[in-house]
C-alpha cells in the first residue's frame, strides 16, 4: 500500500471496528444487507415525503418478476439488464415505489441533464436494490418493531469508490435551475450551497435523516483508489456517465448551460477599446496641441503681414455694403415710425398688449405639468418607449419597488459555534434585537391602512401587493416580501425557537443562528437539517435568496452581511387606473411609517425608498425653489430700478427714479413667459419643472439687456431742436431696435432648432424658450415702448414715480449721463485691451482656451446619477449611497420576444431551450454564455426559461403533468398533490420527448397555473404565469425570459449595460429568424425599468452636437442678413459663440459636471445668452462710423459695455469740474453767452449745385430760459469727373449759433477758444493719418489717397458730428475727431489720429 493511503485505510478500519459486525455478517455477491419495509423511523419527527425504513435482512437477493421487474426497468434500468431478462434485487415492490417517488423528486430538477439524472438515480438504485448490497453496505444500528421479529434499520454505512462518487457529482455540478438561474446542486448540498459543495458533502446531505427526505441516517464513506476497507467490504465502483455523454441512444448529452464539457470553445469578447494614444502621449492632447499651434501660427503670420500697413481704415463700400446700408435705413425708418406711433398712443397699445398676453396666459388653466421621469427624458417614439409599451401591454407595468436598508454602524460582530454546522461569524446587524425590530416594522406595515381620497376607502397591503402564488384573492401572508426574517416566516416564535440537537458532534442547543446558516446556503429547502425542523421558504411560499435580502457580505459569507434589505413588491397600474391611487396612497403611508420607525430606533441607520419617492422629492425641490426664484426676481427688479434711475438731485429723486418702469419691464418678461406657456398649453404641449425654473431667468436675461439698451440710449440721446417726445422715442428705437431684433431673432431660431431634439424635456424647453423670447421682443417693442413714453411724460410733468398723482410740479428732462462703467471702460479697459501687444495675446489666450476645451470635451462623462437631481437634505441620498454600497445583484432584465415565432414546433422549442437536445446557440444558451463575461455583458445570472421548466414539467418521471384517467374529471388536469387513483399512470406524455404542437397548446396553460410544490417544484405559477402572453386561441403573442444584471453603480454602467443587452438581443434575433416558420418581423429586445431613462445617453452626444450646431446656423444667417451681408462680423459672432461653448464644456470636465439632457438644455441656453451679448457688440461694431477697426471695436465695447447704472447732470451743471457730456458749448460754471463758429470745407464731389438755408428757432422752458439758434448754410460746388472714383468739388458751409441761458443771472460768457495756427502741407505719416493732409486753422481740404480714403468724409452724419456743427453735434461729439473737443487734450487718444498726442506732432512740425 502506498504510504499516502495508510491514513485513509486506518480511518476506515476504525469505522468498521465501531460498527457492529453481527448486523451484516455475510458479505458476498447476491446477498442483501436489508430488504422490505419496516415502517416509519421513530427518530424522524417530520418528513416531507412519508417513507419507510428497510428491514434488516442479510439474505440472498430476490428474483425480480412481474410488476417488480417492470418497475425496476423503469426506475433502475441498469439493474434490470440481467441474462434472459431476469434480475435479482434487494428491494420489494413497496420499496421500488418509494424509490420511484424519490427519484422523481430529484428528476424534476435534474432531468434536463440526462447523464446527471441517471447517475443520481443509480446511486439510490444501487443503495436500495443492488443484488450485491452486502458488499458495500454495512448496517450499524437497528431498532425494534413491536409485535414482530423484524428489525428496522435506523443507520448504515455505504462504501463508494471515490472516483465513482466524484464522477457522479461532476455530472450534476453544473445543472441549472431555470426558475432561479442558480444551480440545482444548491438544493441538494444543505448548508454548503453550490459554491462549497463537494462529492462528500453532496452525498452526506442525501443521507441526512433531517433533510426531510431521507427516512434514516446514511453515512457515505468515499474510499480512495488503492485503499481496501477490509472485512470483506468492496466499495461500489460502477461506471458513471460524464455530462457530455448520452446514457442511451435515444437521449442527448447535457447542454452547454448544464455541462461545461459540452460547450464549444468560447472566445472572450473584447472589452472597450483602449484610449487613443500616440506613443505614451494622449492622442486627444496631442491633436489639441497641434491644432492650437497651427491656429496660433496662422494668426501670428497674418498679424505680421498686416503690421506694416498701419491701422486698417474703413474701406469704401461696394454693392453688398450699399445693400446693407439700404436695409439698415429701411429698418430704421420703419422702427422710427413705429416708435413714434406707439409713444403717441401708449394707453391703447398697453391695453392691446395686456389683452393679447392675458389671453394667451389664460391657457395656463390647461397646463399639464410633467413630473414622470419617463415622460421627461424618453421620447414617445423612441425605441425604449415603444419596447416599454409593448412589455406593459402584454405583461403589465413593472412592479413598484419599496425598499428598506438597515445597518448598525460601529457594532462589532460575534462568532457563533454551531454544534451541527461549525463556527460562523455573525455581523453586528445580524443580532436578535435588530431582527426583532425588523419584525416589528414588517408587522406594522402589514397591519397599516392608508386612506385613498379618490376611492373613498382605506387601502391595506393586501390590496396592492404582488402575490405570485395567490394573485386572485391574496391575503397579507401571500404578499411577496423579501426579508431575512422570512426565513422564519416572519414569526416571532420561530425566531425565538431553541432545540436540542441530539446528533451533534457533540450534542448541543440549536437556535435561529443554525437555521439562518442553513437557509442562506440552501434557500430552496422546505426543511433544514437541524432539530428546529423549520422551512427556509418565505411566508408567501416562495424562496428568499440571500443576495437580495442581505448586503455587504464578503464572497459568499452571508452571515457577515453588513446590511439587511427588506423589499416590498407592489402591483403597478397604468395611468388612469383607479388602483394606481391605491398604490400611491399605501406608499405614502409606507414612508410615514418608516420615518416614525427611524425616529424610534436611533441606534439603527435606516435608509428607505418608495416608488413614488423620486417624483415626490423633485416636486418638493421645485416648491422649495419658489421663494428663491421670487427673491431672485426681486433682486433683479431692484437692480433694474436703481440702474435706470437718474438721480440728478435729492429733491428730484422721486421724480427721476424708475421703479415703475422696472416693474413694467419685469411684467413684460413674465407676461412673455406666461403667454408662451399658456399658448403651448392650449396646443397640448406639456410643461416641466425645468421650464419653470430656467426659462423665466433666460428670458429675463434677454429682456433686461434690451431694457438697459433702450432706456439708457434714450437717456443719453438728448432731444433735438424741434423734436417732440414721440419723435425722440421713435428715433432712439430706430437706433437700438435692429440690434434687439438681431439678438432676439437669432435666439428664437436657435431655440426652435433646438426643439428638433428627440428628448421631450429638451424639446419642450426649447419650444417654450423660443416662443417666450419672440413674445418678449414683441411686447418690448410695443408695451415697453409705451411704458417708456408714459414714464417720460410723467418725468417731464414732474410727477413722482409709483405715485403719479403727486409731484413737484417742476418737470423737464434730465441731462445726459456719463455712466459709472463708461469712464472705466474708456480710460482703463479698452486702452489696455486694444493695445497692439495685448490684442494678439488675448486672441492667443482664447484660442488656447478653445483648444483646451476641445481636448477636455473627450473627458466629460456622459450620464446623470440620480443623486445629483436631489436636494442635499433628501432622505433618498442615504438610500442611494447604501444601495451602491451594499446591493449584491442588479435589476432584472427581460429578454422579450414578439409575435411571429412558433414555440410549439420542435425546431422552435430547441432554438429557445437550454436543456439536453437544445441548440447550442439557443436563446437561453446565448444568454448563459454572456453571463460568463459580466464585465462585458453586465449580466450576472442566466435567464429563467419557462420553456425548459415546461419540458421538465412534462417529464414522465416526475408527477407534475398528469391527467385524470376516469371519473367525472376525466381528461382534466390532475395536480401533483392529488392522490386520486384516477391520476395513476396518467402522465401527459409517456416518454421523454418534445411535445407535439397540439400537446404544447393543451398543456402549456396547465403548466402556467400549476402551483409549485415539493412533489412538483416545476409548476409555473408565480414564476411564469405572467411570462407568457397568449390570445384566446392559445397563440403566443409575446414571452419574456428574465436574467439579472450585475450591480450597476453609475449611469455610465447603466448605459453600457443597455448597449450590451441590445447587441446580445440583436444576435439572438438573427438566430431565431433562421428557424423555419418565423416571421421576418419577429425580434427579441431587452427590457428593464431603467432603460427608458438611460437610452438617451446612447445618442445624447451626437444629438447634442447636432443641436448645438443647428443653433449656431441661424446666428450666422441672421447676423449676415441684418448686418448688411457683413460676412466677417457674422463669422466673428459664430466663432465667439463656438469658443464660449468649448470653454463651457472644458469647465464641465474640470469640475466633473457630467453631460446629459440637463446639461444640453443649459448649453442651448448658453448659446442664447451668448448670442445676446455677442450680437449686441457685433451690431455696434458693424454700425460704428469710426474709420478704423480698432476705433470701431473701442466704440462698440464702450457703448455696449457701459449699459448699466449711470450718473446724470442737469443742463448747465457740472460734476467734478467736467462739463456735462452732450451740452452745446457748456461752461465749467452756469453762464450765458454767445458763440459763433464758421466752418468751410472743400471736398471732391460729382455735380454742381448751390444750397442755401437759414433756420431760426426760439424756445422757452422752465429750466433753460430762452434759447435762440440761427444756422445759415450755403454750399456751391463744381465737379469734373473722369472716372467713377475721382472728381473735384467745392463746397462752402457756414454755421452760426447763438444761445442764451440762465435768465435773470449775470454770468460771464464762456471764453472763446482760439483757433490753432495754420499748418502748411503737413504730411502725416503717423498711424491713423493715412489719406489726410492740408489741414489749416478754420478750414481745410481733404485729399483722396486711393482706396485708403474714407468714403466721403462728412457724408454719413457729417464728419464734424452727428449733424452740422451747431445743430446736432459739435466737432467731437460722435465723429472722427473723438468724443471731446476737437482741439482738446484727448485728440491724440480718442480720435482717429492714433495713439500719439496731436500737439506733439504739431510741435515737431514747427
Amino acid at each position: 500500500m502506498a504510504p499516502g493511503l495508510a491514513l485513509p485505510a486506518a480511518l476506515l478500519a476504525a469505522l468498521l471496528a465501531l460498527a457492529s459486525p453481527s448486523l451484516t455478517p455475510v458479505r458476498q455477491r447476491g446477498f442483501c444487507a436489508f430488504y422490505g419495509a419496516c415502517g416509519h423511523n421513530p427518530e424522524v419527527n417530520a418528513s416531507l415525503v412519508p417513507s419507510e425504513v428497510p428491514c434488516l435482512s442479510n439474505t440472498r437477493a430476490q428474483l425480480a418478476s412481474g410488476a417488480v421487474l417492470a418497475l425496476l426497468r423503469s426506475v433502475c434500468p441498469e439493474l434490470a439488464r440481467g441474462q434472459n431478462g431476469s434480475a435479482r434485487v434487494c428491494c420489494s415492490l413497496a420499496q421500488l415505489h418509494a424509490l420511484r417517488l424519490s427519484v422523481g423528486l430529484s428528476g424534476a430538477v435534474l432531468a434536463r441533464c440526462p447523464a446527471c439524472a441517471r447517475n443520481f438515480a443509480n446511486i439510490h438504485c444501487h443503495n436500495i436494490c443492488s443484488p450485491d448490497q452486502s458488499l458495500f453496505a454495512n448496517v450499524t444500528r437497528v431498532g425494534t418493531r413491536v409485535g414482530t421479529d423484524a428489525r428496522p434499520v435506523l443507520q448504515y454505512q455505504l462504501f463508494y469508490r471515490r472516483r465513482y462518487a466524484e464522477a457522479a457529482f461532476a455530472s450534476c455540478q453544473g445543472v441549472r435551475l431555470p426558475a432561479t438561474g442558480g444551480y440545482a446542486i444548491s438544493t441538494m448540498c444543505g448548508r454548503y450551497g453550490a459554491h462549497l459543495c463537494s462529492a462528500q458533502r453532496w452525498l452526506d446531505f442525501q443521507g441526512d435523516k433531517n433533510n426531510g427526505l431521507a427516512p434514516l441516517q446514511i453515512d457515505f464513506q468515499l474510499v480512495p483508489d488503492g485503499v481496501e476497507p477490509g472485512e470483506g467490504i468492496a466499495p461500489l465502483d460502477v461506471p458513471a456517465w460524464r455530462c457530455d455523454q448520452a446514457p442511451d441512444e435515444g437521449q442527448e448529452a447535457c447542454s452547454c448551460q448544464d455541462c461545461a464539457l459540452s460547450c464549444p470553445p468560447v472566445v472572450p469578447p473584447s472589452e472597450s477599446p483602449p484610449p487613443f494614444r500616440v506613443g505614451r502621449v494622449d492622442g486627444a492632447l496631442l491633436l489639441g496641441a497641434l491644432l492650437f499651434a497651427s491656429l496660433a501660427l496662422a494668426f501670428l503670420l497674418a498679424s505680421l503681414c498686416r503690421r506694416g500697413t498701419g491701422q486698417v481704415v474703413l474701406q469704401p463700400g461696394g454693392h453688398r455694403r450699399r445693400v446693407g446700408e439700404g436695409w439698415q435705413r429701411l429698418m430704421e425708418r420703419a422702427f422710427r415710425r413705429w416708435g413714434a406711433a406707439v409713444a403717441a398712443r401708449p394707453v391703447p397699445v398697453l391695453a392691446l398688449a395686456l389683452l393679447a398676453a392675458g389671453g394667451l396666459a389664460a391657457g395656463l388653466a390647461r397646463l399639464r405639468l410633467t413630473t414622470e421621469p419617463v415622460e421627461l427624458w424618453s421620447a414617445p417614439g423612441s425605441r425604449a418607449r415603444q419596447e416599454k409599451e409593448f412589455h406593459d401591454r402584454h405583461f403589465g407595468p413593472f412592479l413598484r419597488t419599496n425598499q428598506v436598508i438597515v445597518t448598525v454602524p460601529g457594532r462589532p460582530g460575534t462568532a457563533y459555534h454551531s454544534v451541527l454546522l461549525g463556527t460562523k461569524n455573525f455581523s453586528g446587524v445580524l443580532a436578535p434585537d435588530v431582527l426583532r425590530a425588523l419584525l416589528e416594522l414588517q408587522e406594522e406595515l402589514a397591519g397599516t391602512a392608508a386612506w385613498a381620497p379618490a376611492a373613498g376607502r382605506n387601502v391595506t397591503l393586501r390590496d396592492v401587493c404582488y402575490a405570485p402564488l395567490n394573485p386572485g384573492t391574496p391575503g397579507t401572508a401571500d404578499c411577496a416580501v423579501s426579508s431575512v426574517t422570512q426565513y422564519f416566516q416572519n414569526n416571532r416564535s420561530r425566531l425565538a425557537l431553541r432545540a436540542w440537537q441530539q446528533d451533534g458532534k457533540p450534542p448541543g442547543t440549536v437556535d435561529w443562528h443554525d437555521h439562518l446558516i442553513y437557509c442562506v446556503n440552501s434557500p430552496l429547502s422546505f426543511k433544514d437539517i437541524t432539530a428546529l425542523e423549520l422551512s427556509c421558504m418565505a411566508e408567501y411560499g416562495g424562496p428568499v435568496f440571500p443576495y437580495i435580502a442581505l448586503g455587504g457580505y464578503p464572497g459568499s459569507e452571508y452571515t457577515e452581511a453588513r446590511a439587511l434589505i427588506v423589499t416590498y413588491s407592489l402591483n403597478n397600474f397604468p395611468a388612469g387606473d383607479p388602483r394606481l391611487e391605491w398604490a400611491l396612497s399605501w406608499e405614502r403611508r409606507f414612508l410615514e411609517v418608516l420615518r416614525d420607525f427611524q425616529s424610534r430606533h436611533r441606534h439603527l441607520r435606516v435608509a428607505f425608498m418608495a416608488e413614488r419617492s423620486l417624483e415626490d422629492e423633485l416636486a418638493r425641490t421645485a416648491a422649495q425653489d419658489v421663494p428663491l426664484f421670487a427673491a431672485s426676481y426681486l433682486l433683479v427688479l431692484l437692480y433694474i430700478a436703481l440702474a435706470l434711475g437718474e438721480g440728478t438731485a435729492w429733491h428730484r429723486l422721486l421724480v427721476e427714479s424708475k421703479v415703475t418702469l422696472a416693474l413694467g419691464g419685469i411684467a413684460v418678461v413674465l407676461g412673455a413667459v406666461l403667454a408662451a406657456m399658456g399658448l403651448l398649453a392650449l396646443l397640448g404641449v406639456p410643461s416641466s419643472l425645468i421650464i419653470i425654473e430656467v426659462v423665466p431667468f433666460l428670458v429675463l436675461a434677454v429682456g433686461a439687456d434690451n431694457i438697459f439698451i433702450f432706456v439708457q440710449e434714450l437717456q443719453q440721446s438728448p432731444r433735438e431742436p424741434g423734436e417732440t417726445r414721440e419723435q425722440q422715442v421713435g428715433r432712439v428705437l430706430a437706433r437700438v431696435a435692429p440690434s434687439m431684433v438681431l439678438c432676439s431673432l437669432s435666439e428664437t431660431l436657435c431655440f426652435l432648432l433646438g426643439a428638433l431634439s428627440s428628448m421631450p424635456a429638451v424639446r419642450t424647453f426649447a419650444l417654450t424658450a423660443a416662443l417666450a423670447v419672440a413674445l418678449d421682443l414683441a411686447l418690448q417693442l410695443s408695451a415697453f415702448v409705451a411704458l417708456v413714453a408714459l414714464d417720460s411724460r410723467r418725468q417731464e410733468a414732474g410727477r413722482f414715480d409709483l405715485c403719479c398723482c403727486c409731484g413737484t410740479g417742476k418737470g423737464g428732462t434730465a441731462g445726459v449721463g456719463t455712466g459709472l462703467l463708461r469712464p472705466l471702460l474708456e480710460r482703463y479697459y479698452t486702452p489696455v485691451l486694444l493695445h497692439p501687444l495685448v490684442r494678439p495675446a488675448v486672441v492667443l489666450l482664447f484660442l488656447f482656451m478653445a483648444c483646451s476645451g476641445l481636448f477636455l470635451l473627450f473627458h466629460v462623462s456622459v450620464g446623470l446619477d440620480q443623486e445629483l437631481a436631489l436636494p442635499e437634505d433628501s432622505y433618498l441620498l442615504p438610500y442611494f449611497s447604501a444601495l451602491n454600497q451594499y446591493l449584491a445583484v442588479g435589476v432584472p432584465t427581460y429578454f422579450v420576444t414578439t409575435g411571429g415565432y412558433n414555440f410549439s414546433s420542435e425546431s422552435g422549442t430547441n432554438a429557445i431551450c437550454s436543456s439536453a437536445g437544445c441548440d447550442a446557440d439557443s436563446l437561453t444558451q446565448t444568454i448563459q454564455l454572456a453571463t460568463r463575461f459580466p464585465n462585458v455583458s453586465y449580466l450576472a445570472i442566466p435567464a429563467t426559461s419557462w420553456v425548459d421548466d415546461f419540458l421538465d414539467w412534462l417529464n414522465p418521471m416526475a408527477r407534475c403533468c398528469r391527467v385524470h384517467q376516469s371519473g367525472e374529471h376525466k381528461g382534466d388536469f390532475c395536480p401533483s398533490t392529488s392522490s386520486d387513483p384516477s391520476c395513476a399512470f396518467g402522465q401527459c406524455v409517456k416518454a421523454v420527448r418534445r411535445p407535439t404542437p397540439d400537446e404544447f397548446q393543451r398543456f402549456l396553460p396547465w403548466f402556467l397555473q400549476d402551483r409549485p410544490t415539493l412533489q412538483c417544484p416545476k409548476g409555473g405559477l408565480g414564476a411564469y404565469d405572467t411570462a407568457v402572453s397568449m390570445d384566446s386561441n392559445g397563440t403566443i403573442l409575446a414571452t419574456r425570459f428574465m436574467a439579472y444584471q450585475r450591480p450597476l453603480r453609475t449611469s455610465q454602467e447603466y448605459t453600457a449595460a443597455l448597449r450590451a443587452a441590445r447587441a446580445l438581443a440583436q444576435r439572438i434575433t438573427g438566430t431565431l429568424r433562421a428557424v423555419p416558420g418565423t416571421d421576418p418581423d419577429f425580434r427579441v429586445f431587452p427590457y428593464t425599468v431603467t432603460y427608458v431613462y438611460y437610452e438617451q445617453y446612447l445618442t445624447v452626444v451626437y444629438e447634442g452636437l447636432v443641436t448645438l450646431a443647428l443653433c449656431l446656423v441661424p446666428t450666422f444667417a441672421v447676423s449676415f442678413l441684418l448686418l448688411g451681408m457683413d460676412a466677417r462680423s457674422s463669422l466673428a459672432t459664430l466663432l465667439t459663440i463656438a469658443m464660449v461653448l468649448l470653454g463651457t464644456v472644458g469647465c464641465m470636465a474640470l469640475w466633473a459636471v457630467p453631460y446629459n439632457a440637463v446639461a444640453l438644455i443649459n448649453l442651448v441656453a448658453a448659446v442664447g445668452i451668448s448670442v445676446e451679448f455677442v450680437s449686441h457688440i457685433t451690431c455696434a461694431f458693424a454700425r460704428s462710423r469710426q474709420p478704423t477697426q480698432v476705433a470701431r471695436a473701442k466704440e462698440a465695447t464702450v457703448t455696449m459695455g457701459s449699459k448699466g447704472p449711470s450718473r446724470r447732470c442737469q443742463p448747465g451743471r457740472t460734476r467734478r469740474g467736467t462739463p456735462c457730456r452732450g451740452q452745446r458749448w457748456a461752461c465749467t460754471t452756469p453762464t450765458s453767452g454767445t458763440r459763433t463758429r464758421t466752418r468751410t470745407r472743400t471736398r471732391t464731389r460729382t455735380g454742381t449745385g448751390t444750397r442755401t438755408g437759414t433756420r431760426t428757432r426760439t424756445r422757452t422752458s422752465k429750466r433753460t430760459g430762452t434759447r435762440t439758434r440761427t444756422r445759415t448754410r450755403t454750399g456751391t460746388g463744381t465737379r469734373t469727373r473722369t472716372n467713377k472714383r475721382t472728381g473735384t468739388e467745392t463746397r462752402t458751409r457756414t454755421g452760426t449759433g447763438t444761445r442764451t441761458r440762465c435768465p435773470g443771472r449775470a454770468e460771464p460768457p464762456c471764453p472763446p477758444r482760439a483757433p490753432p495756427p495754420p499748418l502748411f502741407k503737413l504730411v502725416l505719416s503717423q498711424p491713423g493719418l493715412v489719406g489726410l493732409g492740408w489741414i489749416g486753422g478754420g478750414g481745410g481740404e481733404v485729399l483722396r489717397r486711393g482706396a485708403q480714403m474714407s468714403p466721403g468724409l462728412g457724408t454719413w452724419d457729417s464728419s464734424w458730428g452727428t449733424g452740422p456743427c451747431g445743430t446736432r453735434g459739435h466737432c467731437g461729439a460722435r465723429d472722427m475727431w473723438g468724443h471731446g473737443d476737437m482741439w482738446g487734450q484727448d485728440l491724440g487718444h480718442r480720435a482717429m489720429w492714433g495713439h500719439k498726442d496731436f500737439r506733439a506732432i504739431y510741435r515737431e512740425f514747427l
